[in-house]
């Protein structure tokens, strides 16, 4: 019978010591991870979006949030904060004293204009992010989607007016008009995105062309300074011709006016007078008869007298200087 070999050996006290210890450090470090894994902070401007296994599973507010380790993720979307999107440029360094660069975004900012002039149009389209399960799952990136709306219709209202309106005067609408179709398109496509402002930085003319339209600008006002100084000319002249023409005419209707009613005044005593005569027509002809001489012999300078029957004229005397001497006499 053949004879069975023992190979135990005996483990020293010191190794099972150590073996204990490493799995209590490695229950240790599992737990801690656990309890950290299972909490997590959502900041004031946040919303944790809560995900199992890539599916939605509710949102997070702010502060202090509770979920199952190692399985659920959160992604962190800034709600509360104001974001924007740069178009023809980009800012290299905000603060005080800005920087920007242009070189390799001019094709975002080329655009052609409805009269088939090209316009460098440089804008920022600001916005807040308002329905977080939209802006993550409705579209599979948002924030591309959304530069993608902007341009396209930026492009359009451009392109359905001249570039004049562009750089100049329609600047203001053609950024309102902006907003307002950016924000139906997001809505469209339900980017979970609400559009605060679109703003027109800079609208102006591709660099090789800017001479010209520099001279043609010039000519414009220049054209305008004209019609404006004709327009004060105008002002300054017409209404003093008006004036004048008013005046005139006031002078008119006032010198018609009097002419009217000293006729009508002479009719009237015309009418008095002859109302008198009609009552004693000898007294009356002698008095009109003797009037009409003491107001006509006054202004005749020299005075002949004749008789009906005479046949030469004989000056007697100056009835002027009588009439002084007796009016002298009467006063004396």
């Amino acid at each position: 019978m053949a004879q069975q070999n023992d190979f135990s050996f005996n483990v020293p006290p010191e190794f099972e010591k150590f073996t204990k210890n490493i799995r209590l450090i490695i229950v240790g470090v599992v737990t801690v991870m656990t309890i950290f894994s299972s909490f997590f902070t959502v900041e004031t401007e946040e919303v944790g979006v809560i995900m199992r296994f890539g599916e939605y599973v509710g949102e997070a507010r702010p502060g202090l949030n509770f979920k199952v380790p190692f399985i659920d993720q959160v992604e962190y979307v800034p709600v509360q904060r104001q974001l924007k999107q740069e178009f023809g440029y980009r800012t290299t360094s905000a603060g005080i004293n800005s920087t920007y660069a242009k070189a390799g975004y001019v094709d975002e900012s080329l655009m052609l204009t409805g009269d088939l002039n090209l316009a460098d149009v440089e804008w920022v389209v600001q916005f807040r992010i308002n329905n977080p399960y939209n802006y993550l799952f409705k579209v599979r990136n948002a924030d591309e989607t959304l530069r993608d709306v902007s341009e396209a219709a930026m492009r359009q209202i451009v392109g359905d007016r001249t570039v004049n309106e562009v750089l100049t005067v329609g600047r203001a609408e053609v950024a309102s008009q902006a907003e307002i179709l950016i924000q139906g398109m997001s809505d469209e496509y339900e980017l979970g995105i609400k559009i605060e402002q679109v703003v027109l930085q800079d609208a102006n003319p591709p660099d090789p062309v800017k001479p010209s339209f520099n001279g043609v600008n010039e000519a414009e006002q220049q054209r305008e300074t004209l019609i404006n100084q004709a327009r004060a000319d105008y002002n300054r002249v017409i209404p003093r011709a008006a004036g004048e023409a008013e005046q005139t005419i006031q002078q008119a209707e006032g010198y018609a006016l009097n002419r009217v009613n000293t006729a009508q005044g002479e009719v009237s005593r015309f009418n008095d007078l002859y109302t008198e005569y009609m009552k004693a027509p000898e007294v009356t002809k002698t008095r009109i008869f003797l009037e009409t001489m003491e107001d006509v012999l006054p202004k005749m300078g020299k005075k002949i007298i004749t008789d009906d029957k005479g046949n030469s004229v004989i000056p007697l005397l100056q009835l002027q200087m009588d009439g002084a001497k007796v009016n002298n006499q009467n006063n004396n």
